[in-house]
């Protein structure tokens, strides 16, 4: 004979308990899905950038952009200088006045 039974839990909270073991199911799956694309996406090859840029003198790189097409080079005095992709000629000089 049991001299304390155990109260039998309300609906509610088996509900709850059930919630909480589905969204930690969730969690799981949705972290494994991101760390899978991590890897799936870092593991595809490189995008081939050119081995060496000739900039106009006196320009000095502050930022770098490509597409399939062209590639840009942001200097330090406020230009863009957008070259062709095959050639590597200077296709473009885009000069980017600033408001003080």
């Amino acid at each position: 004979m049991d001299e304390n039974p155990q109260p039998e839990e309300p609906a509610n909270l088996k509900y709850l308990r059930l919630l909480v073991t589905i969204l930690t199911g969730t969690m799981i799956a949705g972290l494994l899905v991101i760390i899978a694309l991590f890897v799936i996406r870092f593991s595809d090859r490189p995008a081939p950038v050119p081995g060496a840029i000739t900039l106009p003198d006196g320009s000095t790189p502050a930022a770098f952009t490509m597409t399939d097409k062209w590639y840009a080079v942001v200097t330090a005095r406020d230009e863009i200088l957008i070259f062709d992709r095959d050639s590597g000629m200077l296709r473009q000089t885009i000069k980017i006045e600033t408001q003080n």
